[in-house]
């Protein structure tokens, strides 16, 4: 018998994809781009020559980080529980094949092409060494710190799937893991460090691959070998554990009664509310019915509103350092990444097993129109995720308007200039939020109809609607405030100097900080910078989401019925005649 034949013929035909050629070629054209822009704006004068390094590298690393990250949460989440939905797995393991020979497999195969892609990012990064600011032993440090990041998530979404069996739960919960096992233990040290009123000491921040990360790019000594040794072996645990799992738990087993009674109601609620949803919505929306029986979704997202109104009522109680609020910023950013992530995979998986089970062909026999199957989704979407949603952005949008008001500026701008550039700043960026989880539920269910996995068709929607264009907007908005508000106010400063200005800043637990520089800009001119830095980007993101929500829909209502008979999408091929 070969020697772990599952793994030999996973990597063949891992590398026989297309996907594995293209996605490596895409990463080297990203870290391309992204180092062209940044040298373009080192060239007119964004920062100076000794920064340039570092920025490039920066930027590639950290982006190259959240890919390695989120690996396991799109290819490795629903590999073992796809299959047992399928009812495939159980015939591997009527061979003599071993639940490592599985598990293996899956994992080459699963990380081949990002492993693919992030080597073709590496050379880009050594560009960084002919332009100074970082070091031979950060890059090989942050190299080695990248790889121990993809094996960790792809074992942790192993092991997830090994131990589920639906799909959008296997991606919740791998979600949830991944954000334990990056943030859980640099957090707990950070607490516990603060209530001791000590210096900071990692102890279970050890465990994070994030913080290996950071640590290899630290000058002078760091635990960095002792926290890759650690999180490197926490990935080995919990790869052991789906191998010891997957033999045994792709058996359907008998539950219990009552415990299956619990999950039910878990899911689709009591038979009051059943039999009040089937009433109202079975005869005038079968689709939004079928759709939104399930009341799990929601409670997800409502625990997320429930966790942010707790915390903004305690600093609002409180009156909060600034640096708590920058803290609340990155949380909600967090909870909104969360968020996309869980609408793009909801959206799509609706479409994708109703495709893949056969069940849309049948719906083509019925008197439903194709308006009517895909409004009726979206419907349901609307109608189940809606209101949770609308109070997470609003709860959002009241921690930032409270945290530009925790803040006054003596002897800056007038305090009415700064209340409209915050409401400004504050309603933009709600509105592109709201616009963006539109256009994701719009595209995701695009992406269900076209795609042969719930993580594939999330890992799409994500993709095309939030990382590409915020890469292009994000450099938009640089390139038009140095050259609409920066340049043209540094040759006017040139011309007539200015003398020093002295500013006091002013938060609301009463510390007080002043800030003297040598030359500043206007205080509107400042407004103005801070505005089209913040609000351009919200404003081109909506007009991106309105964009893909227009092209969706359109596609999605042209190509519906050959998508859902997928041997009907195309004629059948004539030969030509012989002569």
């Amino acid at each position: 018998m070969t020697f772990l034949p599952i793994i030999e013929r996973e990597l063949r035909v891992a590398t026989r994809k297309r996907s594995t050629f293209w996605l490596r070629t895409l990463a080297a054209l990203v870290a391309l781009v992204l180092g062209g822009a940044i040298l373009v704006l080192h060239r007119i004068g964004a920062f100076g020559p000794s920064a340039l390094g570092h920025a490039l590298f920066s930027t590639l690393t950290w982006l190259a980080l959240l890919t390695a990250l989120s690996a396991g949460l799109f290819f490795t989440a629903d590999c073992l529980s796809a299959e047992k939905r399928e009812g495939t797995l159980g015939f591997l393991f009527l061979t003599d094949l071993r639940g490592y020979d599985v598990v293996g497999g899956k994992l080459f195969a699963t990380s081949l092409r990002v492993a693919y892609a992030l080597l073709s990012v590496t050379p880009i990064l050594a560009v960084t060494f002919l332009l100074g600011a970082v070091s031979g032993s950060q890059y090989w440090k942050t190299a080695l710190a990248l790889l121990n990041a993809l094996f960790c998530s792809l074992a942790a979404g192993l092991m997830v799937s090994a131990l589920s069996r639906d799909a959008q739960r296997a991606l919740g919960a791998t979600a949830l893991l991944l954000l334990l096992l990056v943030l859980g233990g640099p957090g707990f040290d950070h607490i516990y460090n603060a209530v001791r009123h000590g210096g900071f000491k990692p102890a279970l921040g050890l465990t994070s691959p994030g913080y290996t990360f950071i640590l290899a790019g630290a000058w002078g000594r760091s635990p960095y070998w002792p926290a890759l040794g650690i999180s490197h072996a926490l990935g080995w645990a919990m790869l052991a554990v789906a191998c010891l799992t997957v033999p045994a738990s792709w058996r359907e087993k008998g539950r219990k009664a009552t415990l299956s009674r619990r999950s039910y109601w878990w899911r689709f609620g009591g038979a009051k509310r059943r039999q009040a949803l089937g009433r109202k919505w079975l005869d005038r929306d079968p689709i939004l019915w079928l759709s939104c029986r399930e009341r799990w979704q929601a409670t997800v997202i409502w625990a997320m509103a429930l966790v942010m109104a707790c915390v903004l009522a305690a600093l609002g109680l409180e009156k909060a350092p600034i640096q708590i609020w920058l803290a609340w910023k990155m949380t909600t950013t967090l909870f909104l990444m969360l968020l996309y992530l869980w609408v793009a995979s909801q959206a799509g998986r609706f479409f994708l097993e109703a495709r893949r089970s056969g069940f849309l062909e049948l719906l083509l026999a019925t008197p439903l129109t194709v308006s009517q199957t895909v409004h009726g989704h979206w419907r349901a979407l609307v109608r189940m995720l809606g209101p949770p949603v609308a109070a997470v952005l609003l709860l959002e949008l009241a921690g930032a308007l409270v945290a530009f008001s925790a803040t006054t500026w003596v002897g800056g701008p007038p305090v009415q200039w700064i209340q409209v550039v915050a409401c400004g700043i504050c309603a933009t960026t709600t509105l592109s939020a709201l616009v963006s989880l539109a256009a994701l539920a719009w595209v995701g269910m695009w992406m269900g109809m076209t795609s042969k996995t719930t993580g594939l068709a999330a890992l799409k929607t994500i993709l095309f609607v939030k990382v590409i264009p915020a890469l292009v907007i994000y450099f938009v908005a640089m390139y038009a405030v140095l050259f609409l508000v920066v340049m043209p106010q540094a040759l006017k400063m040139r011309a007539t100097p200015a003398p020093p200005v002295t500013t006091t800043i002013t938060n609301a637990a009463g510390t007080t900080t002043t800030v003297t520089t040598a030359v500043a800009f206007a205080p509107r001119t400042s407004l103005y910078m801070s505005l089209l830095r913040d609000c351009l980007p919200a404003v081109l993101n909506v007009a991106v989401g309105l964009g893909f929500i227009a092209l969706a829909r359109r596609r999605l209502l042209a190509t519906f019925r050959q998508r859902a008979v997928p041997h009907l999408a195309l004629p059948p091929r004539i030969g030509r005649p012989h002569s």
